[in-house]
């Protein structure tokens, strides 16, 4: 006769770990982190494909600071985020300061003062980084202000990823504390995090951004060997075999079909990588390297393209050579 109910998000949960123990000014900052599933009841009209979903998906993280380090930790967050956007090809984005209603103060938690606090803590950091925003009033969450930023994808579409939270708010109805240098309680101040916000969401802009055309890092398959007829299967599966156990994603392409029908298909699955092998490439042990953009970098060692690849994927590239 258990009543279950599904999380609509992560901040209690992260409040009651925090307040399991006793703090020291010493200990902080402490941050608590988790990939979880949180659950929103979203109309069905507003439902669209991976962009908005009722059970999503969060890189949730919750960072307990004492109020000297809250534009610290703040900037250890964005750049955190930024350097993700980078990893990722997201050149493009937009800030957003989402702060109270000055006319209509009434709808949100907590006075005048931390909430001042707040909005300054996160423009400071801001303005430390000599970054451009846009200050939307009235768009902030009940308990604090945040930062919003929004990515602008290849078809200069924007979706609303990162959201860093401070909040003065929920450690005063938690009554979190920690213990500062002369053993008095002092309250945390809390800041809520999500780099990529929804997983669901961002893994639809990735594709919309890259039309499938996925970085090679990123791509599930990096490579597709192609023999040119049945005799050259052997000497292709030994090629999969030697750049699968240097890591990469790789699939022979067995199928008993002509060699540009095979490099035709694995263009369209946009396949960063064709290695064409036959008499020559065996004899000689080499591949001949196809780029999916129909590019030929003709035969080449076997150990030259592992050392092109590896470049290319641990620099995180976007280019393909």
């Amino acid at each position: 006769d258990l009543e279950y109910l599904v999380k609509p998000m992560n901040c209690p949960m992260h409040m009651m770990v925090y307040k399991s123990q006793l703090r020291s000014y010493r200990d902080l900052p402490i941050r608590i982190a988790e990939t979880a599933t949180v659950y929103r009841r979203e109309q069905s009209g507003e439902l669209a494909g991976l962009l908005r979903v009722r059970m999503i998906t969060q890189d949730d993280a919750h960072m307990f600071v004492r109020p000297d380090q809250v534009k610290d930790e703040f900037l250890h967050v964005l750049d955190q985020a930024l350097y993700q956007f980078g990893v990722f090809g997201f050149r493009e984005f937009e800030m957003w300061v989402s702060v109270r209603d000055p006319h209509n103060k009434s709808k949100y938690l907590g006075g005048d003062a931390p909430w001042n606090n707040a909005e300054q803590a996160i423009r400071e950091a801001l303005d430390s980084r000599h970054l451009k925003y846009i200050v939307a009033e009235g768009e902030a969450k009940f308990y604090g202000p945040a930062l919003d930023i929004m990515v602008r994808d290849a078809l200069g579409r924007k979706w609303q990823c990162t959201t860093i939270q401070v909040d003065f708010q929920l450690p005063e109805r938690f009554q979190l504390e920690y213990m500062d240098a002369e053993s008095k309680p002092r309250r945390p101040v809390v800041l809520h995090r999500a780099p990529l916000g929804s997983m669901e969401r961002f893994f639809a802009i990735l594709v919309e951004h890259y039309g499938g055309a996925f970085p090679v890092w990123l791509a599930p398959v990096q490579m597709k060997i192609i023999p040119i007829s049945d005799r050259h299967l052997d000497y292709a599966r030994r090629v999969a075999t030697r750049l699968q156990a240097e890591k990469f994603r790789v699939e022979v392409d067995d199928r008993s079909e002509r060699m540009n029908a095979k490099i035709r298909d694995a263009q369209l699955m946009k396949i960063p990588y064709m290695l064409v092998v036959g008499d020559k490439e065996k004899e000689a042990g080499t591949v001949s390297v196809r780029l999916r953009s129909g590019e030929d970098l003709k035969a080449m060692s076997l150990d030259d393209f592992i050392a092109l690849a590896r470049r290319v994927v641990d620099g995180k590239s976007l280019e393909l050579k």
